[in-house]
């Protein structure tokens, strides 16, 4: 039987040992205070995002199969920088964004984050998608929405992680899933989403899997149109050989 785990919509659960690879050489790049201050907006990156006390930390570590390459914290709504790591090379990028909707968090820094995070998700050309984190026990808040739809109005894929899925037993857990696809749909937003579980590593396989997807899908495009390309230029050059050759035997018969 399977487990609700691998209920990844099909088309992005595209799950390779080479994306899951990949990932596990991940490695911090840098932090950046404000969206003006990130690294040149080259290449592709996946962002993580979610309210301070999803487990965001603990699903990066457990995705790459690092205990403290995202450093959590006992208290939410530390985080307070855009978080840069380098996957293979730093034309592919795990971006950790700051937690939001923390109480104890004061408004007026609230109110920054939410500028900062809103022009990332709106102006970042290298953003490829974005993974958003939720408590299962309590999914989709007011902010999570909000997310969802700046993402929407930038035409930004998103994938939705419905956290601490080992908190509830497997028929809870499935509802909860159905649950939050019968929102999303009201809501008329288009997200994958699956079950995910930092602490059991389930689900892992699953989210790598999506990722792998959105880093590789604009380089098929570029090679694809390369091909083509090529392929146009073998084309125009044959037939300018073909001419050559009619023209050629048209000479000899002249001659003749």
């Amino acid at each position: 039987m399977s487990t609700p785990f691998t209920d990844v919509a099909a088309e992005h659960a595209l799950f390779n040992t080479k994306s899951r690879q990949k990932i596990q050489q991940t490695e911090f790049m840098t932090s950046a205070p404000t969206f003006r201050l990130c690294p040149p907006d080259v290449g592709l990156e996946v962002a993580f995002a979610g309210r301070s006390n999803a487990g965001k930390s603990s699903a990066i570590n457990a995705l790459t199969n690092q205990r403290q390459l995202a450093r959590s914290s006992k208290t939410p709504g530390r985080t307070q920088m855009i978080n840069f790591f380098s996957i293979g090379d730093t034309n592919r990028r795990l971006v950790d964004l700051p937690g939001y909707g923390y109480a104890a968090v004061p408004l007026e820094m609230k109110k920054e984050w939410q500028v900062e995070l809103e022009e990332y998700l709106v102006s970042r050309s290298s953003l490829a998608g974005l993974v958003l984190m939720t408590d299962i026990r309590h999914p989709l808040k007011f902010f999570d929405e909000q997310m969802l739809h700046w993402a929407k109005d930038g035409d930004l894929p998103v994938h939705i992680l419905l956290t601490k899925a080992d908190k509830l037993k497997y028929g809870a857990s499935k509802n909860a899933l159905l649950n939050t696809r019968k929102r999303l749909k009201k809501l008329g937003l288009n997200c994958t989403i699956q079950l995910f579980s930092a602490l059991r590593k389930e689900g892992l396989d699953e989210l790598a899997g999506v990722m792998g997807n959105w880093y590789d899908y604009q380089l098929n495009d570029e090679k694809l149109i390369e091909s083509d390309l090529s392929e146009s230029d073998d084309t125009d050059n044959s037939d300018t050989e073909q001419a050559d050759v009619t023209q050629e035997t048209s000479e000899q018969k002249d001659i003749e």
